[in-house]
């Protein structure tokens, strides 16, 4: 049966069941839908604390899995690498309003396209959630000063679609933090 069909006999999936911090560490991994969104450089304007995303990406993303390519030793290898837990979920503004931790933190559900509810990790990028063809390049491909070239929009909004209950006819993972640019940098 799947994880959100109704019936007497339909378990609760775990994500309705349980707060985040109740959850086991494969739960908790099993929220990130891999859309990328966070590994994006983010910038933040050191006086008024706004967040601008680039549509540039972490220097250890892979643009077309959307996944890191050093999971386990990322935070190692970047230093502003943010190790997501339930109390920096509760207290990260950045983090994008299509993401699970995001949402569940915020009392809502998982949308369609979130691969445990579809069953498949090609509907976050078939929703338009991930940012798989939307990425200018690496962060070691720019200098500070040229991130404010590529800041976008696009990641703090759902694109069209990605709200409802799925496409017609179809079936229904650490983050980096803001980066603050300084003069003479």
């Amino acid at each position: 049966m799947a994880p959100d069909a109704g019936g007497p006999e339909a378990e609760v999936p775990f994500w309705r069941a349980k707060a985040l911090a109740q959850m086991n560490p494969a739960e908790w991994e099993s929220l990130c839908d891999g859309c990328g969104r966070c590994c994006l450089v983010k910038l933040e304007d050191e006086d008024s604390g706004d967040i601008a995303y680039t549509d540039v990406v972490c220097r250890l993303f892979e643009a077309h899995s959307c996944h890191c390519s050093d999971y386990p030793n990322r935070q190692e290898q970047v230093t502003d690498c943010v190790r997501l837990t339930p109390e920096a979920v509760a207290e990260l503004s950045w983090l994008p309003p299509t993401c699970a931790y995001r949402l569940l933190d915020e009392g809502k559900d998982l949308p369609w396209w979130h691969p445990l509810v579809s069953g498949s990790a090609e509907t976050v990028h078939e929703a338009g959630i991930s940012v798989r063809g939307k990425v200018a390049g690496g962060e070691q491909m720019f200098g500070l000063f040229e991130l404010v070239d590529h800041v976008v929009s696009w990641p703090l909004r759902w694109p069209k679609g990605s709200r409802g209950s799925g496409l017609a006819g179809r079936r229904a993972r650490g983050a980096a933090a803001p980066r603050k640019p300084r003069a003479g940098a």
